[in-house]
């Protein structure tokens, strides 16, 4: 069996699921997630124990998918509750970011602007200039449009200028001075 997927996912108190099929609803009190799994995997909802995940089969792929799915049932169940979040920082003289409306402006050294249209369960702020966060109870969408964030302008490593992940550390490289 998969170590992770044998293991049952606890269900807390507020949180209603809902299995028809092979589609999973999640509901809590920051939002509601669906998921549709694979026919190779089973979902059964204990009062007790929580979600129990089950599988047909003993080949590889299987019991890949039987730990897949029960990774992501739990993050959804800890999306709902808690949800998730990721920070940015963007080192760079005159580099900032801004929210407009549903889109979040970058200046980040080109010639213009760009705008990135925030997807609709996302709450995206910028508590300063150079600070971005990005919540949101899917933990997929929210790292999804971190990394879309950030590719705009990764950090590069001669000045370390660019978009990066708050905790992130970007290895610096000797400009060409050090060799003369």
């Amino acid at each position: 069996m998969s170590r992770i997927g044998k293991q049952p996912v606890a269900i807390p108190s507020g949180v209603q699921v809902a299995t028809d099929g092979n589609c999973v609803t999640v509901e809590g009190p920051l939002g509601k997630l669906s998921f549709t799994h694979r026919p190779e995997v089973s979902v059964s909802i204990d009062a007790e124990k929580g979600m129990i995940i089950g599988r047909n089969g003993d080949e590889k792929q299987i019991r890949a998918f039987h730990g897949l799915t029960r990774a992501l049932l739990q993050n959804m169940v800890v999306g709902v509750t808690k949800g998730y979040e990721k920070k940015l920082e963007i080192v760079g003289v005159g580099y900032l970011a801004a929210v407009q409306g549903q889109s979040l402006q970058l200046r980040v050294g080109f010639a213009n602007e760009v705008h990135k249209v925030i997807p609709q369960d996302l709450d995206v702020s910028c508590p300063d200039q150079t600070h971005i966060v990005v919540k949101g109870c899917d933990k997929q969408m929210v790292g999804q449009f971190a990394a879309e964030v950030r590719a705009v302008r990764k950090p590069e490593p001669y000045k370390g200028k660019g978009i990066r992940y708050v905790d992130e550390y970007v290895r610096r490289k000797a400009g060409k001075a050090v060799g003369a």
